[in-house]
């Protein structure tokens, strides 16, 4: 567990982390280890490791308010849920004094071979989150590349994919690090899928603008 500004944040593998401080916020459920119960939910496109049905099931109640890619929202319908909301790139929505905004995550180079167009193209409008809670803003990059919508963005905190193949590579991460400008960077897409604790590291090793966290799996 890392604290920031009485944040307590959690990473549970590949791209799931909690924030915990008024409400406990969970970020892309997969293949959890306990069970968590989110007041939010976050979800950022529709590929099973993002979007499982199985884990939703186990953290979400009447009372757990889902927000996620709008290509996700038909998918929900089985799930225990107060509210669905579908956001696309550059909407937002404000949830206890919480701003959640959605922000676009594609690939400029990643391809899959099978079909030869990007496993995350921008025409679906999957989408990447900052989560600003009081003075601290915190950036999920979901499943994308270094593009240019993140130049602005100057998060507090930085969740950013270092595995390659479907999202940036670490060297390519080290890279987003440089131009968004955080103060933490913690890795995330590893060690489930693809990717290993050893691309984390080199990912660490390579930036030198603001401290980085790996950290421990829950």
């Amino acid at each position: 567990m890392f604290e920031y500004n009485g944040i307590k944040i959690r990473w549970y593998g590949h791209d799931t982390f909690t924030l915990e401080k008024s409400i406990t916020i969970c970020i892309d459920p997969y293949k959890l280890s306990r069970s968590i119960r989110a007041d939010v939910v976050l979800i950022s496109h529709n590929h099973f490791d993002h979007l499982s049905l199985d884990d939703l099931k186990k953290i979400s109640s009447n009372n757990t308010i889902i927000i996620a890619a709008k290509e996700c929202i038909d998918q929900l319908t089985k799930i225990p849920l107060k509210e669905k909301i579908g956001l696309s790139p550059g909407q937002e929505k404000i949830i206890n004094d919480i701003k959640i905004k959605a922000v676009p995550a594609y690939n400029i180079d990643k391809i899959n071979p099978d079909t030869h167009k990007p496993f995350h193209p921008k025409e679906d409008k999957k989408i990447g989150f900052v989560i600003s809670i009081g003075e601290t803003s915190i950036y999920h990059t979901g499943d994308s590349d270094l593009i240019p919508e993140m130049n602005d963005l100057k998060p507090d905190i930085l969740f950013v994919p270092v595995s390659g193949i479907y999202v940036m590579t670490a060297q390519e991460a080290a890279r987003a690090v440089e131009k968004i400008k955080p103060k933490v960077a913690i890795p995330m897409h590893y060690g489930t899928i693809v990717g290993s604790v050893d691309d984390a590291k080199e990912f660490r090793d390579m930036v030198k603008s603001c401290e980085v966290q790996i950290l421990t799996k829950e």
